[in-house]
């Protein structure tokens, strides 16, 4: 068992939890939210925030993989934050280069491969050469897999897996009829995940309880925890007070659990 010490957000009191080790989530999938407002409140520019943020990824991808989760997917930069000022795009699309190229040999030292979802062919060219370099520095890892979902959007993803069965219907490869949920969501991104792909434990930081396009077929049967704390802010304690709120939860995927349902409701 790992033992934590978990704070209540309504009370302040603080009591040591344990977490069960044979229910940790396989997958666990963040929405990195907040960096913008903890750099506010300190009076610091926005990408002070997104500086902060990098150094918790660091810190939480090491904490993740120790506690046994298998696939980390962290919500990076979305199809819509092209929107955002260009000076803070352009500091964001900075950020791989200078986070892969300090922490890539932490990453194979702690067996952690990475991958990276989304349209990527979109990114400035030394943003996709430093993700190509991390993908194939760690392509022998076989721990953790650290998934950054970059230039990535969910009705995009679904756009474009819809197309794809579209064309082998349109070669005669596929029949409409024979499509199966299974067939779509090997087209996803997470589709190489196999049945790792689906998120156990969605987790959003800052406060915001909303999906923001991230993943919408995936978490179809997640468990959400939304959390006070910007993104800056989340460490290996929050991350474990989270799971610990996600084995509170009895999952049922549609269904009835036997041992804990009393009603046919």
């Amino acid at each position: 068992m790992f033992s934590f010490l978990n704070k209540d957000q309504a009370t302040g009191e603080v009591t040591e939890r344990q977490l069960d080790e044979q229910n940790i989530p396989a997958h666990i999938a963040i929405i990195m939210d907040g960096n913008g407002r903890w750099a506010q409140q300190r009076h610091l520019p926005r990408i002070a925030g997104h500086k902060q943020g990098m150094n918790t990824v660091k810190t939480v991808a090491k904490a993740a993989s120790h506690l046994g989760v298998k696939v980390l997917t962290l919500y990076a930069f979305s199809t819509e934050n092209w929107k955002r000022p260009s000076t803070e795009v352009n500091y964001l699309m900075k950020l791989p280069v200078d986070f892969f190229g300090t922490f890539v040999p932490d990453l194979v030292k702690n067996n952690i491969r990475v991958k990276v979802m989304g349209y990527t062919d979109q990114l400035p060219a030394a943003t996709q050469k430093a993700v190509r370099d991390a993908i194939a520095d760690t392509a022998d890892c076989t721990g953790m897999v650290l998934n950054f979902a970059l230039n990535y959007g969910g009705r995009a993803e679904l756009v474009t897996a819809t197309q794809q069965l579209a064309a082998q219907v349109q070669a005669g490869q596929l029949a409409p009829t024979d499509i199966t949920a299974d067939m779509l969501g090997q087209q996803l991104m997470t589709g190489d995940l196999a049945e790792l792909a689906d998120p156990d434990l969605l987790i959003r930081t800052s406060g915001e309880e909303r999906l923001s396009n991230f993943m919408l077929w995936q978490v179809a049967y997640s468990e959400f925890v939304f959390m006070q704390e910007h993104w800056p802010d989340f460490d290996q304690a929050t991350l474990e007070q989270a799971i610990y709120t996600y084995q509170q939860r009895h999952r049922r995927f549609g269904g009835l659990n036997p041992a804990t349902d009393t009603t046919k409701n």
